[in-house]
């Protein structure tokens, strides 16, 4: 039983592998619309606000590059649930390989 579990962890990290190299571009953050009042008419603006190296920084998207930085964040967000997913994967999977050797044992 624990042998098939093995199987079945081994082949759902392969799957996980195949996901990650389908990623395309990516980048952290989180992407605002803002806006600013001027002579009492709204003027939205774009802003993307992340951390990178223990720094935060926030800087200012023109409009025509919102679609393509939107896609880059949510392939870096998919990239995280994925690796997340293979550690708890390898961390099962490590577990078990010992339990089955301890009952060589």
């Amino acid at each position: 039983m624990q042998n098939y579990q093995l199987g079945r962890i081994q082949k759902q990290i392969k799957g996980i592998k195949k996901e990650l190299q389908k990623i395309g571009e990516m980048r952290p953050g989180s992407l605002s619309r803002q806006n600013v009042s001027q002579n009492g008419k709204k003027y939205p603006y774009y802003q993307i606000s992340y951390t990178y190296n223990m720094k935060s920084r926030t800087d200012y998207i023109k409009k025509e590059f919102v679609a393509d930085l939107q896609q880059q964040i949510d392939n870096y967000r998919r990239f995280k649930k994925l690796v997340k997913r293979w550690v708890d994967l390898a961390m099962r999977h490590s577990k078990l390989k010992i339990d089955i050797a301890l009952k060589k044992l």
